[in-house]
């Protein structure tokens, strides 16, 4: 059986998870008319992911993917810690603020969350992606037996052999245009920031199960592409931004619409891991060349939370996480179905005109 097949799908769209900005009525919307929408719950204590599970279930009874975080467990350093709020003290002092006294982790790995992986046994999601990395092998036997399609991101024919061997059955072939966290299994290796369409090429020459394309694909075009190239399904983030379904604040909604759109930039400064989002005073401290090393990731996260709510509260949005990926600029302010369905007919539409033009050129 077809691996959409396998999923109930009709649409080969899937909907990326975007901790923070996804919501159980994006998700829903996409997976009702066909395509496979998304729950991003890396940052999500399990009792608040069971409700918002069951809200996703409320809506729509086409299956639909949770996304766990699985990063390795951060490293506190008090010294660099304390040396990066010093850094960036000059920042919240322009908004008369002061830094927290000391930083922690806001979240909990997939890896270190046994309470997560028992609500997984426990109310059974059809589709559960993994970014980061890979559960252990005893997390993934367990969580097959439920029945689940595992899912993992990948950016590099290494990273997709691993995931492969561990047991995933598809994996997503994130490329180095895509939006928010880039899912390198260790942020410290040497990366070869390899593009959507290379990596796909790749991992569906090399890979023996199905490969999903994400990164910089916005529409029927992209998603044709894509597919030519081996994938079965494409994974859009950004080209959902502006759709009213989701929990973008009136501040990222705007800059998304604007010129920043033109000119993302990969950081890591935010936080701690590499990351790609709207060129903005955030990103821009990157490019200093006073930057100390940046604490471990999520706890970068935290002074980076910290910065943007105080800047935010004298009006001040510059210090957003506003995560989008190269194609920003060809967002559409459109409902999320309404947009599944444009992505759809212009496929068609593509496929119609390749054959219109085999006809009349009379080449097969």
């Amino acid at each position: 059986m077809h691996f959409l097949e396998q999923l109930g799908l009709t649409v080969p769209v899937f909907q990326a998870p975007m901790a923070g900005v996804s919501t159980p009525s994006l998700a829903a919307e996409v997976s009702n008319v066909g395509g496979l929408g998304a729950l991003g719950l890396g940052a999500t204590k399990p009792e608040q992911a069971r409700a918002l599970i069951a809200e996703v279930r409320a809506k729509t009874e086409r299956p639909f993917n949770v996304n766990l975080f699985v990063h390795p467990t951060p490293k506190a350093d008090a010294e660099r810690e304390a040396r990066w709020l010093e850094w960036l003290n000059p920042l919240f002092a322009e908004y008369g603020e002061t830094p927290p006294e000391k930083l922690s982790s806001p979240y909990t790995s997939f890896l270190d969350d046994p309470e997560m992986q028992a609500l997984l046994l426990e109310v059974k999601p059809p589709v559960i992606s993994f970014h980061f990395g890979l559960p252990s092998v005893a997390c993934v036997r367990a969580i097959k037996q439920t029945g689940a399609v595992l899912l993992a991101t990948v950016t590099s024919p290494a990273e997709a052999q691993a995931a492969e061997a561990a047991g995933m059955d598809a994996v997503i072939a994130q490329g180095i245009e895509a939006g928010g966290h880039r899912g390198m299994f260790d942020p410290h290796a040497p990366d070869d920031a390899l593009g959507t369409f290379p990596l796909v090429r790749l991992l569906s020459r090399q890979c023996h199960g199905p490969v999903i394309a994400a990164g910089g694909i916005m529409d029927g075009a992209g998603l044709a592409a894509a597919l030519d190239l081996g994938a079965v399904a494409a994974q859009m983030g950004t080209a959902f931004l502006l759709c009213p379904e989701t929990g973008l604040d009136e501040a990222y909604r705007k800059a998304l619409m604007g010129q920043a759109a033109f000119h993302t930039r990969m950081v890591s400064l935010i936080s701690g891991r590499p990351a790609r989002g709207l060129s903005n005073r955030f990103t821009a401290l990157a490019e200093r060349a006073d930057a100390p090393p940046c604490p471990d990731y999520p706890i970068a996260y935290d002074a980076g939370k910290a910065l943007a709510k105080a800047a935010r509260s004298h009006g001040e949005a510059g210090f957003g996480a506003h995560w989008a990926g190269q194609g920003a600029p060809l967002t559409r302010a459109l409902p999320a179905a309404r947009l599944v369905r444009e992505i759809q007919a212009e496929y068609t539409e593509i496929l119609k005109q390749r054959s219109r033009q085999i006809r009349r050129t009379g080449l097969v």
